[in-house]
């Protein structure tokens, strides 16, 4: 039998504490500019709340390799800081010191000290419970902004490109990408098998998507040049939409099962409760054999929150469950996280049913690698 844990393979949400590792690669002779940097950013990153300690390592093989490894109260706090306007500026000086990066959460799962047999209370957060299974897909988003009357011309560049080459190498592969848009937003969903880095860095590479984003720089509300590194970075930081939860019901049923993209209005300050919520819903809809609910991934950045759900029956048949808000007092919930001017009011089934068919992202493409 399988079990919730194993049908959960992304959580933000499990309440462990979060080692984070960061992998860095500096450029010649940039090793005391990048010290002094530091020096400054991890006074600042000492006060940004669930920060617990963090730890700065040259290698002994190679002095251009760095590592930083922090440590955090848990996932939330550091995801908050990590993808804030304020951590862009945080790590700006870091950029004309760094030739490559790379970042790795991890779940702290388990832990030994030094003396035998004893392991140290952790002074905040707890360990990671049980293991994740999972199957094996990353999955990750990117959401952005396009001018106000372009989105006719957005929505047919999008949906008329080449889809790129899926084999990244030997243990990576695209598997999936799904487009929507709603209003003048567009977010791109995908699904890696393997590493992620390595594919989104594969992809970036490729002349049918670089033709596509160099198709979409007239239209986009925040100006990018791609040629330029640092402008490149800052606006794929900015644009990055993590994927903070995802639960997979038991079985493939690709052919029953429709994909939608619901884009949240979440009240300001409450992008994270909201996500949350919905991934305790869809987990009690995983566990249930008989919920249409085949899967769910929630993004979240700030109080942009989309939850891509996998259904087996059309969404408007049933709009509290389609909404991740069935079981009592979860419509109260979901109606105090939103920004009610936005969703409306939720009071009956009408006004619900209505909120629904605006959150519904318009799909512009949801493509399959070729044997995925």
């Amino acid at each position: 039998m399988t079990t919730l844990s194993e049908r959960i393979s992304q959580s933000a949400f499990d309440g462990s504490r979060l080692r984070v590792v960061l992998l860095l690669d500096l450029q010649e002779g940039a090793q005391q500019r990048f010290l002094e940097a530091y020096e400054q950013l991890r006074n600042q990153v000492a006060s940004v709340p669930g920060h617990l300690t963090d730890q700065l390592c040259q290698s002994i093989e190679n002095p251009s390799q760095w590592l930083i490894t922090s440590e955090w109260e848990s996932a939330p706090p550091f995801l908050a800081w990590v993808n804030s306007e304020e951590h862009v500026k945080m790590v700006q000086p870091l950029h004309g010191c760094v030739r490559d990066t790379r970042s790795l959460r991890f779940s702290v799962l388990r832990e030994t000290s030094n003396i035998a047999g004893l392991v140290p209370e952790p002074p905040k957060g707890r360990l990671q419970v049980a293991p994740r299974v999972g199957d094996g897909v990353v999955r990750h988003a990117l959401t952005f902004t396009v001018k106000p009357g372009s989105e006719p011309m957005v929505a047919e560049i999008l949906a008329g490109y080449t889809s790129p080459e899926s084999r990244v190498d030997d243990t990576t592969r695209l598997r999936r990408t799904s487009l929507f848009m709603h209003g003048n937003r567009v977010v791109r969903a995908i699904e890696v098998q393997g590493d992620l880095v390595a594919a989104l860095r594969h992809v970036s590479r490729q002349p049918e998507v670089r033709a596509v984003e160099e198709a979409l720089n007239p239209y986009l509300e925040q100006d990018r040049d791609l040629e330029d590194p640092d402008s490149a970075r800052v606006f794929f930081t900015r644009a990055a939409l993590p994927a903070v939860h995802h639960v997979a019901a038991v079985g493939h049923e690709r052919e029953r099962v429709r994909r939608h993209a619901l884009l949240y209005p979440a009240k300001q300050g409450c992008g994270m409760p909201l996500a949350k919520m919905l991934a305790r819903q869809d987990e009690e809809a995983a566990d249930d054999p008989a919920c249409p609910v085949h899967g769910s991934t929630v993004f979240q950045r700030d109080d942009i929150v989309v939850r891509l759900v996998d259904l087996r029956v059309p969404i408007e048949s049933d709009p509290v469950l389609s909404l991740g808000a069935r079981g009592p007092r979860k419509v109260a919930v979901l109606r105090r996280l939103l920004d009610t001017d936005v969703a409306g009011g939720l009071s009956d089934d009408r006004e619900l049913a209505h909120f629904l068919a605006r959150a519904d992202m318009d799909l512009i493409t949801d493509r399959w690698a070729p044997g995925a």
